[in-house]
């Protein structure tokens, strides 16, 4: 596929998705047979962990079709690039597609700190350190909606894919792989590309 041709089907997908009319391809046994000598799926997508953006389900593909990565807030840190570099140079996906979404609770969090609620205690506070530059350059521009704080942050995070991990980049300039940015409303079940 070409990049474009990859982000149509999931787009297709989705649509189906948040129409009830999923075709639920790939999910049965000669699929599994087929997987057992390997993977050669065509999109990567970083996504948040939380439990109701199901990336396959929302995107109606099956068993091999998307290599998924989930981070709270899709928080980008050194094993996540390496995820990404993997997807990119060794499973030759066709594009990478950070994922934000509606009522994220990690960029929830950041908003509530950097209104004077305080900061999570351990380890919760890495994600509000990671994503608070992203909130930051919302308020930049005027925007302080939640809304708007969740999409900045997949453009930011879609940035930072592009400028840290150069082996995307390259693939990314030669037309090989394309890094997006999308937010899924769970309302709706679409999903609305960004970037």
């Amino acid at each position: 596929m070409t990049p474009n041709e990859a982000w149509n089907a999931l787009e297709e997908g989705n649509t189906r998705f948040a129409e009830s009319k999923v075709t639920a391809p790939h999910r049965d046994e000669p699929r599994r047979a087929e997987l057992v000598e390997g993977q050669k799926p065509f999109a990567c997508v970083l996504a948040c962990s939380d439990s109701r953006v199901p990336v396959e389900l929302i995107f109606d593909q099956g068993l091999g079709d998307i290599f998924v990565i989930r981070t709270a807030g899709e928080v980008v840190d050194m094993g996540v690039l390496a995820s990404l570099e993997f997807a990119v140079e060794g499973l030759g996906v066709d594009i990478v597609v950070v994922l934000g979404h509606e009522s994220c609770g990690a960029v929830g969090a950041t908003k509530k700190a950097l209104e004077g609620g305080g900061i999570p205690d351990g380890f919760q506070r890495v994600l509000v350190e990671d994503i608070a530059p992203s909130l930051f350059a919302a308020r930049d521009e005027g925007k302080t909606t939640a809304k708007d704080y969740e999409e900045r942050h997949v453009v930011e995070t879609v940035s930072q894919i592009l400028s840290r991990c150069p082996k995307i980049r390259e693939a990314a300039d030669a037309g090989d792989c394309a890094v997006v940015g999308a937010r899924y409303e769970l309302g709706s079940g679409r999903v609305a590309r960004l970037v």
